[in-house]
């Protein structure tokens, strides 16, 4: 698959929103892990581009006392894949992801 032909102007345009929502979804960890914000705010926020398109082993991984380790034990229990992102959770996946982490 050939890439699309973009003007220079095209490119300095997306890779700038890009970097911006890199730096949104970075904030947003350091506010989780800080906690600054809850996780059920986040998702409760699930409808939100950044926190959407967010991988749910990146989330967990980012709250206090959760490394690679337990995030990954908590998606097993659950049932989620590990490439899975918020905005592709189930309605039971994230009620059980809520139940077990409130």
């Amino acid at each position: 698959m050939a890439l699309p032909k973009l003007t220079d102007e095209q490119r300095k345009e997306y890779l700038e929103r890009a970097a911006a929502a890199r730096r949104a979804r970075a904030e947003l960890r350091k506010d989780l892990k800080e906690g600054k914000i809850s996780f059920i705010d986040v998702m409760n926020k699930a409808d939100d581009p950044v926190v959407a398109r967010m991988k749910v082993v990146t989330l967990l991984e980012s709250l206090p006392g959760y490394g690679k380790a337990r995030a990954q034990a908590v998606l097993k229990e659950i049932g989620i894949a590990e490439t899975r992102k918020v905005q592709g959770l189930g309605s039971r996946q994230r009620a059980e992801l809520i139940d077990l982490l409130s």
